[in-house]
C-alpha cells in the first residue's frame, strides 16, 4: 500500500507481485483522461489525500480481499499524490492468484473499494477553469470482507 508524489511503475508492481504459486496477475491502471463530466480539455489533476486515513484504509481492503480471495499471493494498492498530467498514471491496483477469475475478482473489487472508501480529492484543471472533481461523495466504510465470488466467476477459474 502506497501513496506517494512519485511516478507509479507498472514495471515494479509486477516485479514484486509475480510469484512462482500464481499463474495470474491482473492489474489495473487509472491514468488521467483529457474530460471529465460536463469538463472538456481536462490538462491535469492534483490529487490529495488524507495520507493516514488513506494507508489504514488501503491496508484494511488488502486485509478483506485477502479474506474473501485466501489464495491471493500478492495485493498492491498504490495512488499518486500531487500534480499529474493526462496520460499519467493516478492508481495502480495488482492482484496475484493462482488462477485468473480470482486475480480479476479481487483486483475489480479492490480498485471499487478504494474509489468509494479511501480520502483521496482531485482537482481538475480544464479549458474553461479548475475546481474539485464533479464524482465527489462522502467517504464509505471499508467492508470487513468482500461480497462472495459469482459462480460465474468460480467456473472461469
Amino acid at each position: 500500500m502506497a501513496l506517494t508524489s512519485e511516478v507509479l511503475t507498472v514495471d515494479d508492481v509486477v516485479a514484486w507481485a509475480v510469484r512462482p504459486d500464481c499463474g495470474a496477475l491482473a492489474l489495473f491502471l487509472g491514468t488521467v483522461r483529457d474530460h471529465a463530466e460536463g469538463r472538456a480539455g481536462v490538462s491535469s489533476l492534483e490529487y490529495e489525500a488524507y495520507v493516514e486515513s488513506a494507508l489504514d484504509r488501503m491496508a484494511t481492503i488488502a486485509t478483506s480481499a485477502r479474506g474473501t480471495w485466501p489464495e491471493l499471493g500478492r495485493v498492491a494498492l498504490l495512488h499518486r499524490t500531487g500534480l499529474l498530467r493526462v496520460t499519467d498514471v493516478s492508481v495502480i491496483v495488482a492482484a496475484a492468484a493462482p488462477h485468473r477469475a480470482e486475480a480479476f475478482d479481487a483486483a475489480r473489487w479492490c480498485i471499487d473499494t478504494l474509489k468509494h472508501t479511501v480520502p483521496i480529492w482531485k482537482r481538475e484543471t480544464w479549458d474553461a477553469g479548475a475546481g474539485w472533481g464533479t464524482c465527489a461523495h462522502d467517504v464509505d466504510d471499508v467492508p470487513l470482507a468482500a461480497p462472495p465470488p459469482t459462480a460465474d466467476a468460480r467456473e472461469a477459474g
